[in-house]
């Protein structure tokens, strides 16, 4: 009898399909060299702060040696922003990492998991590999006067069952751009049992600046079941490095931490990502630029008569009120590269990543 591979894999990790990064990038720069518009990774089209490539090569000497495992420096740093001690953060391999700990830290086959219907496609992965129930939330409807698309917080809180033991949420989302306000987390947090672990995703929170909204970061000290996640890969610049991080009570940031792989964050991410936080205002210039040029972007989009979304981040959901499969091989053709939303049940819509003027213009030139 041959070896079956997928059969000797548990049951969690059979039902798994692996994550879609979506095209080749890679092969595609070498395809089109300088010509490719990449609009499809919400990477941050600004690039770093000039301390990051210094602290990369002062780094590069010691890539022989193993980094520091507990990211001493980093912590510290993020601590006193944060207002929280170095043990209620735990560093991640960006903060996908993270959120896959969180789930087998805090799910298994005997609990279910709440998420918000277009959440972020990470949340559906975490609770599968820790063989957990789903129970995906649908989100407000499309035609929702300020919030089309966004997570329903008081359908998500009344989803919770006996069963359940983990909710994620983020803010703001992606792929739809939508966010919630404090008020409205507040409301939320009161209503959700506190066995069941929160986890609010603040991967864009750095280009947040709508009227009332900032980050569950302040609730930390009244709700020891929270959990706050976020990355350098946007607003900082740090794709290519990985570098993510937790927020939460001790007790939680603790059980994660049985789980964390050793030397998990390499050596030059730590001193990039130090580096990075160390200058706040690249960082805050860098998403003030994001936020004029999303604008623009969206102001030009709006003119030809399609419908877009209201974002807080630095991508823009577009819907195209067609097969948007379509559009995306013009795009491609052109060497702009879109990512499509067909996986996340919206096969109408492409989500574009804010990239500089010039590239904006490219996308705009090739539209169909």
């Amino acid at each position: 009898m041959s070896f079956d591979p997928l059969a000797a894999a548990n049951a969690a990790t059979r039902a798994l399909r692996a994550y879609d990064p979506g095209h080749d990038l890679p092969a595609l720069r070498i395809q089109y060299g300088e010509r490719l518009v990449e609009l499809g990774s919400n990477e941050n089209s600004q690039g770093p702060s000039p301390r990051v490539v210094e602290a990369i090569n002062a780094a590069i000497p010691e890539v022989f040696r193993y980094p520091d495992p507990k990211g001493a420096a980093l912590k510290a740093a993020l601590a006193k922003k944060f207002g929280v001690e170095t043990n209620q953060i735990a560093l991640g391999n960006g903060s996908h990492e993270l959120l896959m700990l969180i789930a087998q830290s805090f799910a298994d086959a005997t609990t279910s998991v709440v998420f918000s219907q277009f959440g972020f496609a990470v949340f559906a992965i975490g609770t599968a590999a820790a063989g957990s129930q789903p129970i995906r939330v649908p989100a407000l409807p499309i035609d929702h006067p300020t919030t089309p698309l966004g997570h329903d917080l008081p359908a998500l809180a009344a989803a919770v069952r006996d069963d359940t033991h983990l909710l994620f949420l983020a803010n703001p989302n992606n792929p739809t751009g939508t966010w919630f306000d404090d008020a409205a987390l507040d409301a939320f947090m009161a209503k959700v049992p506190e066995r069941v672990v929160v986890v609010v995703d603040e991967a864009y929170a750095e280009y947040l600046d709508a009227p009332g909204a900032s980050s569950a970061v302040r609730l930390l000290s009244r709700y020891p079941n929270l959990i706050v996640t976020r990355t350098f890969s946007k607003a900082y610049a740090l794709a290519g490095l990985r570098v993510g991080y937790a927020l939460g009570s001790a007790g939680a940031i603790g059980v994660i931490e049985r789980l964390r792989e050793s030397f998990n964050v390499n050596g030059i991410a730590l001193a990039a990502a130090t580096a990075a936080f160390g200058d706040q205002n690249y960082m805050q210039n860098a998403c003030a630029e994001t936020a004029k040029e999303r604008a623009w972007l969206d102001g030009r989009l709006r003119e030809r008569c399609l419908r877009t979304f209201p974002s807080q981040t630095n991508f823009i959901l577009v819907d195209f009120a067609r097969d948007a499969a379509e559009v995306e091989r013009v795009l491609f053709d052109h060497a702009v590269v879109v990512r499509p939303m067909v996986g996340y049940g919206l096969p109408t819509c492409l989500r574009i990543s804010v990239g500089t003027r010039a590239e904006n213009q490219r996308l705009l030139d090739a539209l169909p």
